[in-house]
């Protein structure tokens, strides 16, 4: 698996680093990263739907014998909305500060037209074979753990500039330095693990992960937050004290991110979401730390706390 992981990872960071690149000198930023936060939403909805059907057929030939209620151009409907939604910022140079809308309001309203498509199309489908509580259960957790956190992840984009961060310098830092943080708490938890693990973290969700490894992941973390404010990228050189709480923080919804779609594919009795990204699986086997990461990274830029 590793002959394919580093040399995937290394071209993924290449990628990121030109699309970073060229949204930081466009005219508007977020031009180029948010159409990828919609090609991997809508890759991420196609996994969550196989999921789905492997969970249906996990659970024996009586369940698995029941079609899916929800129609496939529903559920990418529904689920892309908030992402969708998420980028309409973009529409203006400089966002209109008498707008009646802020800039995070787009996703509530993305999330509420997600969940009416989804129990709108139930209703003109009831009656059918299958109850329309779980279908519409399913709909929802699509629409809010897929478009509700990859529209967190373009909020964060889009935050506005400030006097230390103008411009869109400051959504793009705030993006890729909690990728950073997370990606090399992966990393950290990974080798801490490896040579120190012995207790575990989770034995019925993620048999690798050990308590050990998760300590050496928010160890990790906080280092390559701090040095990461060394380089004065966090502009107003945050305290210590909050630096640390905000990579803790940080680190530990990675964690849980990974966790929870551990859940998912144990349901499911499922190795990787997809199998199209050797040596990773899928778009939620990749960003699944980032998704439960994201929200917190931009409660703490929102707040003022490091810029």
């Amino acid at each position: 698996m590793l002959r394919w992981r580093i040399p995937l990872g290394i071209l993924f960071v290449a990628i990121l680093a030109a699309l970073g690149y060229a949204d930081a000198h466009a005219g508007r930023p977020g031009i180029y990263l948010a159409p990828l936060a919609v090609l991997l939403s809508t890759l991420a909805t196609g996994e969550m739907r196989r999921l789905h059907r492997s969970g249906q057929s996990a659970v024996g030939s009586e369940q698995s014998s029941r079609p899916d209620s929800t129609g496939g151009s529903v559920i990418y409907l529904a689920t892309l909305l908030p992402v969708i939604a998420s980028c309409a910022p973009l529409a203006w140079k400089d966002y209109p500060t008498d707008c009646p809308v802020g800039r995070l309001g787009w996703l509530a309203l993305g999330l509420l037209a997600g969940l009416l498509v989804i129990f709108v199309d139930e209703m003109r489908r009831y009656p059918s074979e299958e109850k329309s509580i779980p279908s519409l259960a399913r709909g929802t957790l699509c629409v809010l753990y897929v478009g509700g956190l990859f529209g967190m992840i373009v909020q964060l984009r889009l935050l506005p500039g400030t006097e230390a961060l103008p411009g869109g310098k400051r959504g793009l830092v705030a993006l890729l330095t909690m990728i950073a943080i997370v990606k090399a708490s992966d990393i950290g938890q990974y080798t801490f693990g490896r040579l120190f693990g012995k207790h575990k973290l989770a034995p019925a969700l993620s048999p690798g992960k050990t308590i050990e490894g998760a300590l050496g992941g928010i160890v990790t973390g906080v280092v390559v937050a701090a040095l990461l404010a060394k380089e004065s990228l966090f502009g107003n050189n945050p305290s210590l004290v909050v630096l640390a709480a905000y990579a803790v923080l940080v680190v530990v919804a990675g964690i849980l991110g990974d966790l929870a779609e551990s859940l998912l594919k144990r349901d499911a009795s499922v190795k990787d979401s997809s199998d199209w990204l050797p040596g990773f699986g899928g778009v939620l086997d990749l960003v699944d730390s980032l998704l439960f990461a994201a929200p917190v990274a931009y409660f703490f830029w929102v707040s003022g706390w490091l810029a």
